[in-house]
């Protein structure tokens, strides 16, 4: 299942807040929490996380510190602030009036699809009606 690039953006911010308040963790690691949550069903690349977390970072929401990993890399950690934790709560409140009403719309306004209708497949040869 391919998830639309819209909703990919929408989701951004309350996904990488959720994981940040889970506790402080760098890029690779918030791809990574983001496949294993949606179960493969949202693969996100650098190219679309790194842009969230400037941004995140920009109005304050979340923080950067950078350290040195036990290879002797440097990673850049980030963690929520108090302000992103107020963002997450009202992010929650919003998606969970968002999803409250599409459940009840689909209840009741989906209904199964019909089956496929396949055309009948031709008659073998000499099994035709006389006069068809």
């Amino acid at each position: 299942m391919e998830i639309s690039k819209d909703l990919i953006a929408a989701s951004s911010t309350p996904l990488v807040l959720a994981i940040l308040a889970e506790g402080d963790s760098y890029g690779y690691a918030i791809l990574k929490r983001v496949r294993e949550l949606s179960g493969g069903a949202l693969e996100w690349t650098d190219g679309m996380l790194y842009p969230v977390l400037h941004r995140l970072e920009r109005l304050g929401l979340i923080e950067a510190r950078w350290e040195v990993a036990e290879s002797g890399r440097r990673r850049k950690y980030y963690r929520i602030t108090p302000r992103g934790t107020a963002q997450l709560h009202e992010e929650r409140r919003q998606w969970q009036a968002v999803d409250a009403t599409l459940r009840k719309l689909w209840s009741v306004s989906f209904s199964p699809p019909p089956p496929l209708l396949r055309p009948d497949p031709p008659a073998p040869a000499g099994l035709c009606p006389q006069g068809a």
